[in-house]
């Protein structure tokens, strides 16, 4: 397999995981649908730069570490669903309002919305799964400077969460304009996308529980 085979490999694998629902796209959705389309990119831009250092952390070789103390896992996976679980919380209690999203107020908004995405990613199980499992399977000598190599695969992993997770906060984004005449409409997509980050956290705690 040529340099060539082995980037467009990576690339349906990377594709793959994150195209599957899981904590960032839901995370990225509750966003979008409770704060707007500026909100939700923000939540992606977070989300990108938790998957720029895990791209750094799988080039330096941290997936060794965790596969020769696997015993730090389970404590990461319950660390990120009781994170989540609170975010999910948070959103089911909160009065979402529909607002333009703009001045200070929208800023300090999408300003948390960055800072949770970069947390929810690098918290996420799912990502550190693929880094530490498969990311450092496709970094060969063979291929040239790992460092460059790491480089090119991180990118294309921030390539990919923005145009998978920004087309959904785009498209949510919109679909939230539609609800601004009816704001007890907006509250219950909002409380319903915190129930699902909710869920999601309550499956993944029983995971990390059965397994331990």
């Amino acid at each position: 397999m040529d340099y060539t085979e082995n980037l467009w490999l990576y690339f349906l694998l990377l594709f793959g995981i994150i195209i599957v629902p899981g904590m960032d796209m839901l995370f990225v959705l509750a966003n979008a649908l409770s704060g707007g389309r500026n909100r939700g990119l923000a939540a992606t831009g977070g989300i990108m730069l938790g998957g720029a250092v895990h791209s750094l952390n799988g080039a330096l070789g941290v997936g060794l570490l965790m596969h020769f103390v696997p015993l730090l896992f389970n404590p990461l996976l319950l660390a990120g669903a009781a994170y989540m679980a609170f975010i999910g919380i948070t959103l089911m209690r909160s009065s979402i309002t529909v607002g333009d999203g703009e001045g200070p107020a929208g800023s300090r908004s999408a300003w948390r919305a960055f800072r949770q995405g970069a947390i929810t990613c690098l918290i996420n199980p799912k990502a550190y799964l693929f880094m530490f499992a498969v990311y450092p399977q496709f970094l060969k000598p063979d291929y040239g400077p790992i460092w460059l190599q790491a480089t090119i695969m991180g990118l294309m992993t921030v390539a990919t969460q923005f145009a998978i997770y920004g087309g959904l906060a785009v498209t949510a984004g919109r679909s939230r304009e539609l609800l601004v005449a009816n704001p007890w409409a907006t509250a219950l997509a909002g409380r319903a996308a915190g129930l699902l980050l909710f869920a999601v956290s309550v499956f993944t705690l029983w995971e990390g529980w059965r397994t331990a």
